[in-house]
């Protein structure tokens, strides 16, 4: 029996309070195994959803010049997203095996469907880009209504290919991916419009693109604030250490580029770099997003620290009340 306090009643626990560990010092989570072509796959996939609503918006306008150049960097976006994934999986077949089934509860098996959907669409936008330079007759003249067609589905699609990846990464054990999912696919979201803004202000500097790019900056910096500073300890991550010095530049540079995208209407040269700042700050997003999750699966602090304080506060709160018994009336 443990000893009394002196001079009054109730025990004194002898136990020193427990503190968080993990067995041997390592990992509770085990850190994704992913490398950083996964963070560029992030930041071009989001490039080639953004290209293709900018391409889109262009098609709405009649900017041919606008239209043209957000066809090309979405195929050519779309294209090197791909081969970072595959990459990334090891071997070719297996981003084949993945689409012999459509499971729709799985971020990842929804993501490649999309991803597929969304190329084919690309791709044929893109082909129309030629049919002028081809005879207009037979196939050949059924090339521009065709394209326009997929243009508009390649947007329609877009905002899924921008977000399913926030998914992806909030379907996981990582709790600071896990912990920001309400908040991660409107900071994606913004990120992917800013970015193709930003190709757009770079080539063909209009309304749109402007427009674009202030629409985007603004949804990326509202929603990173809230994963920055609403979810406390999981929070951490993304504002210290090296995913925190990402952050802070991605947001200057997305501020600083869609300042110059207001300012710089009337000046190729300023439009150019706004654009320029708006696909850095974006490529700085994905790559601090990426490694902040990791830095919170590798600390052990980040897993137990929370789940206590989920456990605290279920037992802090009252029960609920029991049902009076029925009465019967006789």
């Amino acid at each position: 029996m443990s000893p009394k306090r002196g001079g009054g009643g109730g025990d004194r626990s002898m136990v020193p309070r427990a503190e968080f560990q993990s067995y041997y010092g390592r990992p509770i989570v085990r850190p994704p195994v992913w490398t950083h072509d996964i963070a560029i796959y992030l930041f071009t996939g989001g490039l080639a959803a953004g290209s293709a609503l900018l391409a889109a918006g262009a098609q709405v306008t009649g900017d041919v010049a606008l239209r043209r150049t957000g066809r090309a960097v979405t195929l050519g976006a779309l294209g090197a997203s791909t081969f970072f994934l595959i990459k990334d999986l090891g071997r070719p077949e297996r981003f084949h095996h993945m689409l012999r089934v459509a499971k729709p509860t799985s971020p990842m098996s929804v993501g490649t469907w999309l991803l597929s959907a969304f190329g084919g669409a690309a791709a044929v936008a893109a082909a129309a880009e030629v049919a002028p330079l081809l005879p207009a007759r037979g196939v050949f003249k059924l090339l521009p209504p065709v394209g326009s067609a997929a243009g508009y589905g390649a947007a329609a699609l877009a905002p899924g290919l921008a977000t399913y990846t926030a998914v992806l990464f909030a379907d996981t054990a990582v709790p600071s991916w896990n912990a920001v999912h309400p908040d991660l696919p409107f900071m994606f979201a913004g990120s992917a419009l800013a970015s193709g803004a930003g190709v757009g202000l770079i080539a063909a500097p209009g309304r749109p693109a402007r427009r674009m790019a202030v629409t985007g900056a603004a949804v990326e910096l509202v929603a990173g604030h809230r994963v920055e500073t609403k979810y406390g300890l999981l929070s951490e991550p993304y504002h210290t250490g090296r995913p925190g010095k990402m952050l802070r530049a991605a947001r200057a540079l997305t501020i600083a580029g869609a300042v110059g995208a207001v300012v710089g209407r009337r000046s190729r040269v300023v439009s150019a770099l706004a654009g320029a700042s708006l696909l850095a700050g974006s490529l700085l997003t994905r790559f601090g997003v990426f490694e902040a999750g990791v830095d919170s699966a590798k600390d052990p602090r980040y897993t137990v620290v929370p789940q206590r304080e989920r456990l605290n506060a279920r037992s802090s709160s009252p029960a609920a009340p029991e049902p009076s018994p029925r009465t019967e009336k006789s």
